[in-house]
């Protein structure tokens, strides 16, 4: 049993060091991090949608934003876009699942708002049909997927790729990532300044 304890470690560390040696997801985070600071710092929202264990991924970091990451400081408003039951049900029941985000984006989103998506497959529906809806809209969008997302990636103003076809390690990476762009974020909130 400690041998495979230990494999399915190692096989987190490879996924792990791909992250360390990948200056352009680096420089995508930094991008995020810089992009998602000024738009709140004007007045803007960021909104998040996912299904399943990305729903939950997605609902954490919403979380992050508007409580705190490390340290205390104004909160920032952060839109989780399956946190109404009667919305999602309604929406789902009257429209058809693949409709339940972006229906409610065109509601509460604006210009300049931003748009954090997280699909493993790069595939669901509902969270594609989001992104479009966000585009039309003049938000920002970042896909957060795995190695299959390249459709989902292409739409999206910037995309979070974790380098792995399975769905845990995605997420698992999803969070890491999710949690530097949260830190630099408050970073810059503190500082109140962009972040270099």
């Amino acid at each position: 049993m400690s041998e495979v304890i230990r494999k399915l470690l190692l096989n987190r560390k490879e996924i792990i060091d791909a992250l360390i040696e990948n200056i352009d997801l680096h420089n995508t985070i930094i991008s995020v991090a810089r992009e998602t600071f000024l738009r709140l710092t004007q007045g803007n929202k960021v909104f998040f949608c996912g299904n399943g264990g990305s729903a939950t991924d997605a609902d954490h970091l919403a979380g992050e934003l508007i409580g705190r990451f490390y340290q205390d400081r104004e909160p920032m408003p952060a839109i989780v876009l399956h946190q109404s039951l009667a919305a999602t049900t309604a929406i789902s029941n009257d429209y058809g699942y693949e409709h339940v985000f972006a229906r409610q984006l065109k509601a509460l989103g604006k210009k300049n708002d931003v748009l954090w998506a997280f699909s493993t497959s790069g595939k669901s529906p509902n969270v594609l049909k989001a992104i479009e809806t966000a585009k039309n809209l003049g938000i920002m969008t970042v896909g957060f997927t795995g190695a299959k997302g390249t459709q989902m990636a292409q739409l999206c103003d910037y995309a979070i790729i974790i380098p792995s076809e399975d769905t845990p390690i995605i997420q698992e990476g999803h969070k890491i990532i999710g949690h530097i762009i949260c830190q630099l974020i408050e970073k810059q909130l503190l500082n109140n300044s962009p972040h270099e």
